[in-house]
This record gives C-alpha cells, sequence and structure tokens, in this order.
C-alpha cells in the first residue's frame, strides 16, 4: 500500500514548475536508472492492460519504479516526472517492450531497491 500511495503522489506532482526545474538534465547513472524506472513503470501497465500480470504485480513493479526514482535519481518529484515523460516520449511502446526483455535484471542489479 505504501508504495501505490508514492506512486500516487508521485504521478499527481503538479506540473507546474519553475523553468530551471523544467530544464534540468540527467546524464550518466541517473539518467540510466530513469531509464529502467520507465521501462519498468511502461512494462507494468502494458502487461496489466493485456491481462497478463496482475493487479498486484503491477503495483509491485510500479513500487520498484518508485523505489528506483527515491534512491537513485536526485531533483523533485516534479524534475523526475518530467524527465520520465520526456524518456516515455522518445521512445515507441515496442521499444520500451524490447528493453524490458533485455536489460530488467541488469536494471534491478545496477539499481537496488532493499
Amino acid at each position: 500500500m505504501r508504495f501505490a500511495l508514492i506512486l500516487g503522489l508521485f504521478l499527481s506532482c503538479s506540473p507546474l514548475a519553475s523553468s530551471a526545474q523544467a530544464a534540468r538534465v540527467y546524464e550518466g547513472s541517473e539518467a540510466a536508472a530513469l531509464r529502467c524506472a520507465n521501462t519498468l513503470a511502461l512494462t507494468a501497465v502494458a502487461l496489466s492492460g493485456a491481462g497478463l500480470i496482475s493487479e498486484a504485480e503491477k503495483e509491485v513493479m510500479l513500487g520498484v519504479t518508485v523505489l528506483i526514482l527515491e534512491r537513485h535519481v536526485t531533483g523533485t518529484w516534479a524534475q523526475k516526472k518530467r524527465a520520465l515523460a520526456v524518456m516515455r516520449d522518445r521512445r515507441s511502446v515496442e521499444e520500451t517492450l524490447d528493453d524490458y526483455r533485455q536489460n530488467a535484471l541488469r536494471c534491478l542489479r545496477q539499481f537496488p531497491i532493499n
């Protein structure tokens, strides 16, 4: 339940941010963590939407996404949300699912959540 609450807060962040916040650029390890978080989140939603995983499994994957963002990406939630939107818009669903197949385990090793 904590993950769902955190994710709800994360997703409901106001899109209003200062121009400095909106212009933030992530590089290196933080950019990789954002890519992993994006891949996990979009895959969870896609698999759930297709009926391939349960709602509980989707919530676990989304919770992992939040923990990766909390522990491995600096900045405010608004900055992180904006960065995820940029990442999401750069890639198709198919590219994201391929990324999941190829890199999910590496992401979890590179960005531990416990």
